[in-house]
């Protein structure tokens, strides 16, 4: 096996497996009514069900190099994607929730979704612009960027609170990658941990309760695939930050919200060795 598709469960700390299969899968959504998990694959998109069923591909159009960056809408009638197959930089279109031709959504390329606004009007994401690793939101319909962040270090990762009031990240600007959190009209900045371990990925609980984490090893670099990491859950300020459990993951992982709807869950990805 490659890939082991998981859910933990908050309330009772167990976790269990869903799927294992010998292809490289990542980031798995939970869709609104928690029928079925979103993930990717060889660029592609694929709806794997959790009450029995056949793992199916989603009709993506043209946009067959899709990334671990997609999500769907909070109303449930739309997937957001970012691919790079028609101008060679991950880009980020919307398409209908049953599938079918993508509409552009960023001019600016390259530009990595991460979180979807819970008023469903606008998007979070990380853009790289002169080589800067920054954080923007852009309206569902498209046109201009608004930039959060202004090359302090890298910024990456941004998702949002279930109550719209803020925007979680990652950023190098003091160093080791921790997690910050900033107001959608820019003010407000601040450090969420400060700790001896590279945080990734910081995705709030639809409870408005919690965030769950990824942590790196503070030797590692970037947010590499196949290592030993750990997820991690904290309050919504950064208190009470603990370890569930530690696995063998890191990109893919959980890159993109990967909560149930009711909060009690969230999925992961992982992952086996590759054997030569």
């Amino acid at each position: 096996m490659r890939s082991s598709v998981e859910i933990y469960n908050v309330r009772t700390g167990r976790a269990r497996e869903v799927w294992q299969t010998d292809k490289l899968v990542e980031a798995p959504n939970f869709s609104p009514d928690g029928s079925y998990l979103l993930l990717n694959g060889d660029g592609l998109l694929f709806r794997l069900p959790l009450h029995g069923g056949e793992v199916t591909q989603v009709d993506t159009g043209f946009a067959v190099n899709c990334n671990n960056d997609h999500g769907i809408s909070p109303d449930g009638t739309e997937i957001v994607i970012s691919d790079k197959t028609e101008f060679g930089k991950s880009t980020i279109y919307i398409l209908p929730i049953e599938g079918g031709t993508p509409r552009l959504i960023t001019e600016n390329q390259p530009s990595y979704w991460h979180g979807w606004s819970p008023d469903g009007r606008q998007l979070a994401y990380c853009g790289i612009r002169d080589d800067l690793f920054d954080i923007y939101t852009i309206s569902v319909d498209g046109g201009a960027e608004t930039r959060l962040t202004h090359g302090e270090g890298r910024n990456d990762g941004p998702d949002y609170s279930a109550d719209g009031q803020w925007i979680y990240f990652n950023s190098s600007r003091t160093g080791l990658m921790q997690i910050w959190r900033i107001h959608p009209d820019g003010t407000g900045l601040e450090q969420v941990t400060s700790d001896n371990q590279g945080n990734w990925f910081a995705h709030p609980s639809p409870r408005n309760d919690k965030v769950l984490i990824l942590s790196y090893d503070p030797s590692v670099f970037d947010h590499p695939r196949d290592l030993d990491v750990r997820l991690r859950l904290m309050d919504m300020d950064g208190g009470n930050l603990k370890t569930l459990f530690e696995l063998f993951g890191g990109q893919g992982t959980i890159n993109v919200p990967c909560w149930s709807p009711d909060g009690d869950e969230f999925a992961y990805v992982r992952y086996f060795p590759v054997r030569s």
